[in-house]
């Protein structure tokens, strides 16, 4: 049977599609990826699917339930390479193989699959055609995935930085006030980027000063509450926190250092917080990868972020950037700590793109590449 060399237009199309349908996942999928399906008959679309969950089929098996016998000899176009696995679930190629489709479109590889038997290969062997989209759509196929892609080939999360800050830089006035810098629709743009998350982290001083909840409020979307997490190398948390008042009802971890107060980190424990002990940051990420937790959304405050970015840890940015002005020699800026070094050497966002929220400017872009 011949290969085919690139996607046609009609499957372009209904990778744009399966793109879409795999977003109707966000918040749900981790660990599993975000994935996307279209059976296609000819022109005409015959089965959609989307990945819903842990345990759930798989977009590709979605799809083809929908589509029965009319996805026999058609093509299915997803957006990552089918897995040839058992997992939760039956391997996806096994589904594709039984259900005699004679072609399939990928939008991106799956990192996994190098250390499997290989979606793409096992189809191939079947003698199915098996097509890999172009360079631009497996960069928007593989950018869905960035915290599954990142987990999978670096054993960390993927990690996201959102700042907010006034024009003049400023996270709070100098007498301590931060609510709210930013307007209504920032705010719900990170309520739901932390529904997307499995994790929320914030610095210890954060905590003393603003005493957040750090839960997701507002939203229509279906998720599962992302963990909370404290970095607080000495376990100063207080024990009136609102985190440590709803660690019995939503899950809280307090990342500590090895010289942390052990009867404070008992008290802690006691009232249901769990605890890490970490060497520093990329110790605490390691262990975090190991736990399944693949991306995670860090809310600063400045000494944390300042950390983060000083020891290489961040993968994406998020800056929020209100149209006000605070000024105060003692009002405290996005990041502390004794900076990020000379001019030519300071982190540098990648392909930075800029977005009007409500009169806010969201400035967001990568700080490094994925892995390959």
């Amino acid at each position: 049977m011949s290969m085919a060399s690139e996607p046609t237009e009609v499957a372009l199309l209904a990778l744009e599609r399966a793109h879409e349908l795999a977003l109707n996942g966000q918040g749900l999928v981790s660990p599993n990826p975000l994935v996307g399906a279209v059976v296609i008959q000819g022109d005409e679309v015959v089965g959609e699917g989307w990945h819903q969950g842990p345990g759930t089929p798989h977009a590709e098996a979605m799809a083809l339930a929908l589509a029965g016998p009319r996805a026999q000899g058609g093509t299915v176009v997803c957006t990552l390479e089918p897995c040839s696995h058992h997992g939760r679930t039956p391997p996806c190629t096994d589904a594709l193989i039984s259900a005699g489709v004679s072609r399939v479109v990928v939008g991106a590889a799956d990192p996994l699959e190098r250390d499997r038997a290989g979606g793409m290969s096992v189809l191939r062997d079947a003698g199915i055609d098996v097509v890999l989209a172009g360079e631009d759509e497996q960069t928007t196929c593989r950018a869905l995935n960035h915290a599954f892609i990142t987990h999978a080939l670096t054993g960390r999360p993927h990690v996201t930085l959102k700042l907010a800050t006034s024009l003049d830089g400023k996270v709070a006035t100098e007498t301590g006030e931060t609510r709210w810098i930013t307007g209504e629709e920032s705010r719900s743009f990170v309520h739901q980027s932390r529904a997307c998350a499995d994790a929320v982290a914030v610095g210890i001083g954060t905590v003393i000063a603003d005493d957040p909840a750090l839960t997701v409020r507002d939203l229509e979307m279906s998720y599962r509450p992302p963990l909370r997490i404290v970095f607080d190398r000495s376990a100063r948390l207080p024990l009136t926190a609102q985190l440590v008042e709803t660690a019995a009802e939503l899950p809280v971890l307090c990342v500590v250092g090895p010289d942390a107060d052990v009867e404070r980190c008992r008290a802690l424990v006691e009232r249901s917080v769990g605890i890490m002990v970490a060497e520093d940051i990329d110790d605490a990420l390691t262990q975090l990868g190991a736990a399944d937790i693949q991306s995670l959304y860090l809310e600063g405050g400045p000494t944390l972020a300042a950390a983060f970015l000083a020891a290489g840890a961040v993968d994406w940015v998020d800056w929020f950037v209100a149209p006000i002005m605070i000024g105060g020699d003692g009002a405290p800026g996005a990041l502390s700590g004794p900076g990020l070094g000379p001019l030519a050497d300071v982190p540098r966002l990648i392909e930075a793109a800029s977005y009007d929220l409500g009169g806010d400017t969201l400035i967001a872009g990568r700080l490094r590449d994925l892995p390959d």
